[in-house]
């Protein structure tokens, strides 16, 4: 009696159930993993996807609120402001191409004056001259 085990001792449809009693917690604890793991990692993909679906309807809805307001104004008769910075930035970059343009014709017109002076003129009116 001692060395026997007390599970043994219980009818067979007790055992019957326990082993299926377990069989069934194994199989929840995994599947209760697996479900736990798809949720985290659905989750995750919607956390991204609203993202960018939160970007994409921000900036829809900036764009909308913008175009919006430029029909008000055009409704009311206002007219759209000018666009200082781009204007500005135009003056800029054609001050800078003026500039360099500029130096650059200063620049070949100067070598063109030291060619100038290296060239020896010939007068072909006067008698002894080596042109005649």
């Amino acid at each position: 009696m001692f060395g026997t085990n007390l599970l043994d001792r219980r009818s067979k449809p007790e055992r019957i159930a326990d082993q299926a009693w377990e069989h069934l917690l194994s199989a929840v604890s995994y599947a209760g993993d697996s479900v736990r793991d798809t949720a985290r990692a659905a989750r995750q993909n919607s956390g991204e996807f609203a993202d960018g679906a939160s970007d994409l309807v921000g900036s829809a809805a900036d764009e909308a609120r913008r175009r919006a307001s430029l029909a008000f104004d055009a409704l009311a008769g206002r007219q759209p402001a000018l666009p200082w910075t781009l204007l500005i930035g135009a003056a800029l970059a054609g001050a800078a191409i003026g500039w360099a343009v500029g130096s650059a014709a200063r620049a070949a017109g100067s070598r063109d004056d030291r060619a100038v002076d290296d060239v020896e003129f010939v007068d072909v009116d006067r008698p002894g001259s080596p042109a005649v």
